[in-house]
């Protein structure tokens, strides 16, 4: 089998060097990209030649488009609406979850605020069996808050 390919979107620097220093603890099998804003992220992802992603981990609170922006053109988008999204955000806002399950997100997860945390919920994630088409999930299974 092939390497898996993550791509996580995050402007916050150190968050992103948290997320690659725990993919690289849990399994040698996944390669990782990070874009730092929602216009780079949509950018990348709608490039004719792209390199599709088989799971994005997407924070809300970005510049430029936001999390919620780039979720709505992703399930909206023939070509990408197959991939699995992650909602990957330190709001807890109930308006933030809800508008995210509706809009088509597949987890929600609250960052940890713990180096091994942060290692568990990314193995959880990682290693759930996605299908496509995307069936709602129920909201105690969407949320994922260590």
């Amino acid at each position: 089998m092939s390497a898996r390919f993550i791509l996580l979107a995050d402007d916050d620097v150190d968050d992103q060097m948290l997320f690659q220093d725990a993919v690289e603890e849990i399994e040698e099998d996944i390669r990782i990209r990070t874009v730092y804003s929602g216009e780079q992220l949509m950018r990348l992802l709608t490039k004719p030649d792209a390199m599709l992603p088989d799971l994005i981990f997407l924070d809300l609170n970005m510049p430029m488009k936001n999390g919620h922006e780039c979720l709505e053109e992703i399930r909206t988008n023939d070509k990408l609406k197959h991939i699995p999204v992650a909602i990957f955000s330190t709001s807890m806002s109930q308006g933030d979850v809800d508008r995210t399950l509706l809009n088509g997100a597949n987890v929600y997860i609250r960052k940890p605020s713990n180096f091994n945390k942060l290692k568990e919920v990314i193995s959880t994630v990682v290693n759930m069996e996605w299908k496509y088409p995307f069936v709602l999930p129920s909201k105690d299974i969407f949320l994922i808050n260590f």
